[in-house]
Order: C-alpha cells, then structure tokens, then sequence
C-alpha cells in the first residue's frame, strides 16, 4: 500500500505510559499516513499512570522520535495537553523542537471552515470540579479495558471480530449517552462563542463526525479502544479513520499477495 497523503490529520488520546496504549496500531497507522499539519489533541501521555505506576515500552519512544522526525521535515506540529499531560500546559505558547505547545488552536480547513481545536476536559464538570473523582473514573476505564483485551483474546481465537465493551455500555447506558450529550452541548457552545464552524475534540473516548444545526462536532476517539484518527484531504473534506486489528491485516495481506505475485 503507498504513503497516503492528507493536508491534516489529528490524534488525541493515545495514553502513553498505560499497558492499554495501541501505539502499535498507531506507528502503522503514521507509517502509511503522511500530512502537513499534525494535531495531537491531548491525553497524549499518560501522566496521572506514569505518576502511580511506571510502564514504558520501547514502541512509545518509537511513536516520539517520529513525531520529532516530522516535526523536522517540515510538518507543521501542534501538542494541545489534555487532563492526563497537563503538567504540559504550563507550556502553552512555547515551541520545543519545532513542535507548537498550544492550549487550543483554530484550524481552517481547504474550504475555509473554521474549526475550534481543544482536548476538551474543559467541558467535563467531573474533571474540572472533582479531580479525585474523574481519577477513580480513570481507573475504573482502565480495569473495563483490561477485562475487554481478555475478552477480545478470546474471540480472537474463536475467529471473531473485535468487540468493544465501553462502545457497547456508551450507546445502551442512558447515564453514559446523557453524558456524551451534555459534552457534545457544552462544545458547541464554545464554538459558538468562538464564531467557529466546528470543534475537534477527544477526552471522552467517542469518536464521532455530527453535524448539529450548522456546527459540526468532531471527536477523534482514542488509541485505547477504538483505534481512531481524522484526516483532512486537500479540499477540506474531514473524516475519521480507523486503524484497528482488521485494518492492519486486511493491508498486510494485500503487502504479502502483492509480494506474491511479483
């Protein structure tokens, strides 16, 4: 498969420094993803885990010094911290090797949308009002994802597709959908304020491309669970793509039959 070529993409919520992190699937993702600007929305690393219980993987310091390398060649970097990697947002207005700390951004897009870049835990009254709170919250989502890997290992070797439990209880819990509405309200009242077109956001795990009224919401989702980023082609067109299991061996299948044939 060749290097596709996007005018933007945007990531948030890949969690570095917890067990669950799909870099894996992320570094393919880049490896056959290329872009001009690149937007990492937030919870980039984890530091609320790394704080309590170290873990690194060789394939983090993989994922950094390829942000780095692009940063070098010329893709236009943005880093806007989230709840998780807020120790980085006493940098906000700084750039380190050519990557721009921001605390949000507005994009436009190839067709001259103006859209409102946030992580957005600024909308979530848990994490702003009771902190102690929204981390039990963390840990809870932490153990669902631990209790659906083992879940997914056996479906796996039952020749079943991925399954995933907090998509599940986010669509049939009404608390869970109140929650998401709530979100999605507040988001769109600041891109309101804003005189924006839409906003792009991650935080809450859910990725999503809706339009309400004449705003559109974004949500990019994680690399946790759903494996999720957007892309922007070069005529402003956004959508979200997904890089999970079945993706990477539906291309690594075509890499071998291609290899075959030749």
């Amino acid at each position: 498969m060749q290097i596709k070529k996007h005018r933007s993409i945007f990531i948030s919520d890949i969690h570095i420094g917890i067990r669950a992190s799909k870099v894996k699937e992320l570094l393919h993702f880049l490896k056959y993803n290329d872009c001009d600007h690149l937007y990492l929305l937030g919870d980039i690393i984890d530091g609320w885990r790394l704080k309590k219980n170290w873990f690194w993987n060789p394939d983090f310091n993989t994922f950094i010094q390829k942000v780095l390398r692009k940063a070098r060649s010329g893709t236009k970097v943005y880093y806007i911290p989230g709840n998780h990697d807020e120790v980085f947002s006493d940098y906000c207005g700084f750039s380190f090797a050519n990557i721009k700390v921001r605390k949000n951004r507005i994009h436009t897009t190839a067709n001259n949308k103006r859209l409102l870049l946030m992580h957005g835990h600024e909308f979530d009254g848990i994490v702003l009002n009771s902190k102690w709170l929204a981390k039990i919250g963390a840990v809870l989502y932490d153990y669902s994802v631990w209790f659906n890997n083992i879940l997914n290992f056996c479906r796996r070797k039952l020749g079943l597709s991925y399954w995933s439990l907090s998509g599940y209880l986010k669509t049939r819990v009404k608390d869970a959908q109140r929650y998401i509405e709530n979100f999605e309200n507040a988001c769109l009242e600041r891109v309101k304020k804003n005189n924006c077109d839409g906003i792009v956001c991650g935080h809450i795990h859910h990725p999503q491309i809706k339009k309400i009224g004449d705003k559109t919401y974004h949500n990019l989702g994680d690399w946790v669970d759903s494996c999720s980023a957007m892309v922007e082609d070069f005529k402003g067109n956004l959508e979200l793509v997904f890089w999970n299991e079945k993706k990477i061996q539906s291309l690594e299948k075509q890499t071998l039959n291609k290899v075959s044939a030749a």
